[in-house]
């Protein structure tokens, strides 16, 4: 291209990317002669190497691409990530981790980024590992106690939380409860399932949720052995409908079930409506996140700051704090009452 045009390779660059360092009619020419040849400009990879940097961070998530789209706390999340790429002119790519890690390793490998929000990984210190090997900063969403002190990260105490909305439904006379989350492991099916303590769970926030629940039903008297955990194929009120199938058919059914989220409280909700003539005594039912969808079905569930995680989370990454403790944040949460819990009724 250069020589067609009897310039220097870096008057060719500047026609594209520093116009002003030009004369119009020489810039003109240049771009003349490369309409004529085909030539569409630089190659904005090869740009961005040379560059040292992409102008893109990437999002993590073990669901499919869809998922971010319609889930409504990943939608929330996902808006303030948004927020803070556009304060700081960059752009963001979702980079969704296929089922097998051979090609999830190739998926963190190939992302053209800057930096990794890590937001919805299971045990994610394969991820890290990938992360660190090329060079590239990260935040994590699941603050985790052995992190190193420059690590960042932003989320919540997932466990004082579900311990908060548990003694909040042990508080009320229940038992006998289910607790329910998606994919408590990876290839278990739908329905109750059993596992000898919380630590077999797949995905560490679950682990985190179930042991708060676990936490707070031991202090009454209810260990976790007596405890129904149940699998959902899912993170969706149809996988939780088709969870929760059949479980209140038994001569002790659950008198409460706790969800591991909004979607999957709405789809329990969902099921029992659809029971004839209801089921008898009322089911409690709590969910996690305090989605927009939950206040409209009057249910109690924990709230925690969704677009706040995903802004801080950018901004971590985007403006590193110079002092590493404030690279640790750990976001408030509260528990929220509603119609969906109540006592346990007297027989």
């Amino acid at each position: 291209m250069a020589d067609a045009v009897g310039v220097s390779r870096s008057t060719v660059s500047n026609a594209y990317s520093r116009p002003d360092q030009l004369s119009t009619a020489l810039r003109e020419r240049v771009l003349d002669a490369a309409r004529q040849l085909g030539y569409p400009g630089p190659n904005p990879t090869a740009r961005s190497l040379r560059r040292g940097f992409v102008g893109s961070i990437g999002v993590l998530f073990t669901s499919q691409l869809s998922y971010a789209f319609t889930d409504p706390f990943a939608v929330r999340f996902l808006t303030g990530v948004s927020a803070a790429a556009e304060r700081h002119g960059t752009s963001m790519l979702l980079v969704p981790l296929p089922p097998t890690q051979t090609d999830a390793r190739r998926a963190v490998e190939n992302a053209a980024v800057d930096g990794f929000c890590v937001y919805c990984v299971a045990d994610e210190e394969w991820a890290l590992d990938v992360i660190r090997a090329r060079g590239l900063p990260y935040v994590s969403t699941a603050p985790r106690d052995d992190a190193d002190a420059d690590e960042r990260y932003v989320g919540i105490d997932e466990r004082a939380a579900a311990r908060g909305i548990a003694a909040h439904v042990a508080g009320l006379g229940h038992r006998r409860v289910a607790l329910l989350a998606d994919a408590v492991l990876p290839d278990a099916p739908a329905g109750p399932l059993t596992l000898s303590g919380v630590h077999e769970a797949w995905h560490p926030t679950t682990r985190g949720r179930l042991s708060g629940f676990a936490d707070a039903f031991r202090e009454v008297g209810v260990g976790w052995a007596d405890l129904t955990v149940v699998n959902a194929l899912g993170n969706s009120r149809q996988a939780a409908a088709a969870a929760v199938a059949g479980l209140f058919d038994g001569p002790a059914p659950p008198t409460a079930v706790l969800a591991g989220s909004d979607v999957l409280a709405l789809g329990v909700l969902d099921a029992l409506a659809k029971r004839p003539g209801r089921t008898n005594p009322p089911v409690s039912v709590t969910g996690f996140d305090d989605v927009p969808e939950a206040a409209a079905a009057g249910l109690t569930t924990v709230r925690q700051p969704a677009e706040d995680k995903g802004r801080i989370a950018a901004e971590l990454l985007l403006d590193p704090p110079a002092d590493a403790a404030a690279g640790h944040v750990l976001l408030p949460t509260a528990l929220v009452v509603r119609a969906s819990t109540g006592p346990v009724p007297r027989s």
